[in-house]
């Protein structure tokens, strides 16, 4: 399985859970209908990430908020929130993944789907975020 396929798949589904605000199976199940090509994507990572993310929104979003530097939450796109998110929840719940792996894959992420001040953006947060773990 392909760990950086499938967290890209999760950041694009909850970036669109963020517009639509569907839940996470139906989002999946929708992209597995409109979309081909699973070999290497693990999708039970993908609903893990979706679900933690979900169930622990209000602890991200202070988590984030408190880690920002003169910058309010709201201004933040829905893409970097998405890619924040994810690699926050993988920091703080998932033992299993390094932090510096997570930090490395949101600014991957950043740098593919987001402008180019955001990889700058993205990992000064995380960084403080881990600092502070």
């Amino acid at each position: 399985m392909n760990r950086r396929k499938s967290r890209e798949i999760a950041m694009k589904l909850l970036f669109e859970i963020s517009i639509n605000t569907n839940d996470v199976s139906e989002t999946i199940e929708n992209y597995k209908e409109n979309n081909e090509n699973f070999d290497d994507v693990d999708f039970a990572y993908v609903e893990n990430i979706l679900d933690g993310v979900a169930k622990n929104n209000e602890f991200l979003n202070k988590t984030i908020e408190g880690n920002l530097t003169n910058w309010k939450l709201s201004r933040i796109s829905k893409v970097n929130m998405s890619i924040l998110k994810i690699a926050v929840y993988e920091i703080c719940f998932q033992e299993d993944i390094p932090s510096k792996v997570s930090a490395n894959e949101a600014v991957n992420l950043a740098k593919k789907y987001s402008d180019d001040k955001s990889p700058s953006f993205i990992n000064g947060v995380i960084g403080n975020i881990i600092k502070l773990k």
